[in-house]
């Protein structure tokens, strides 16, 4: 409402005007004191994108939501069948397939023959009939089938869900079509997470002075603290916006199965201190090439390829513990390079 009156509207921590000792508290006063505070430029707006932005990020957010709620209905499935000794998890990658559909409305409208049930079977699955048989060699009854009708009901009507809303977001996207299209080109990234990065933090960069100011507000760097030149604390990132960060996350990961730049580095990180901290690692490089392409509408990504390292910095650094681990074995070494 006060956005619609032609207001600038703030939105900021209440941690930074509150816990101060001493000062006497009362409605007026706060108002006062708020007035002051703001006047005098000792509190900071909050990144608040405008309302094209946050539509966008209601449905994204709701999808998000609705994909999560739709998996733990799938994993009580599983947990369901296993229950009744049914093992067609253990054979079928995808038992929510056409093939395994057929199969659990089968079982539902009360047929119990494994022979029959694993007949059900199409392409590639049908390469696998006798393992499929003794699957369905099991104890499942009228209880089970009931609650797995159900929960079948439940999956069918939050995946409809689903399309309505990412139909909705293909609409509200258009006006960003060209800015998600740029996005899509980073390795991991694909429409899906570029509409999330996009709902999340807009298209407007100018909030953020620099890539390493978004990082920051992404909590994607490690927290400082220091005093008297001692370092306090872990260097823990701290939690930040959970949606943007699973985004990052689920990029980097993808990135990581890929033959590029992004792709070697989480490799590189990974092997040596772990996949979660390769995971915030590439999630914060993919930050930055996102800031860099969303700030210069002419930018367009460019892989600087998976053997980077090996060319630019493995060479010296190859070069330096040959050498070293031959003069601790008593030699003199000179190197003369070779010719061209």
């Amino acid at each position: 409402m006060l956005e619609a009156a032609g207001f600038e509207v703030w939105l900021v921590n209440a941690r930074d005007v509150k816990h101060l000792p001493g000062r006497p508290k009362t409605d007026k006063l706060d108002a006062v004191w708020l007035c002051k505070v703001a006047e005098r430029q000792m509190i900071r707006a909050s990144f608040v994108p405008p309302l094209a932005i946050r539509r966008l990020r209601d449905l994204t957010r709701y999808r998000i939501d609705l994909v999560g709620t739709c998996s733990a209905e799938k994993n009580r499935v599983e947990k369901l069948l296993e229950d009744a000794q049914i093992k067609l998890s253990v054979v079928a990658s995808d038992i929510f397939g056409v093939s395994g559909r057929d199969m659990m409305a089968a079982l539902i409208a009360g047929e119990r023959d494994p022979k029959v049930l694993a007949q059900l079977a199409r392409t590639r699955l049908r390469g696998k009939i006798g393992a499929l048989e003794e699957a369905f060699t099991g104890h499942f009854i009228d209880h089970h089938a009931f609650l797995l009708a159900k929960m079948l009901a439940r999956i069918d009507a939050i995946s409809a869900d689903i399309t309505d809303i990412e139909t909705k977001i293909e609409a509200e996207i258009r006006p960003f079509a060209l800015a998600a299209a740029r996005l899509d080109e980073i390795p991991g990234v694909g429409l899906v997470v570029a509409y999330v990065l996009i709902a999340e933090i807009g298209v407007d960069m100018s909030r953020f002075p620099t890539a390493a100011h978004l990082a920051s507000w992404a909590k994607f760097v490690p927290s400082v603290k220091e005093s008297t030149g001692k370092k306090k604390g872990r260097g823990s990132t701290g939690h930040g916006n959970r949606y943007l960060a699973q985004a990052l996350g689920q990029a980097a990961v993808t990135a990581g199965q890929t033959d590029t730049f992004l792709g070697e580095r989480y490799r590189r990180i990974a092997r040596r201190r772990g996949k979660k901290k390769a995971m915030v690692a590439v999630g914060r490089s993919i930050l930055t090439i996102v800031w860099h392409l969303l700030s210069n509408p002419d930018a367009h990504f460019e892989d600087l390829g998976a053997d980077f390292y090996d060319t630019r910095i493995d060479p010296e650094r190859k070069k330096r513990n040959h050498i070293r681990q031959l003069e601790a074995l008593g030699y003199t070494v000179t190197l003369n390079p070779a010719a061209a």
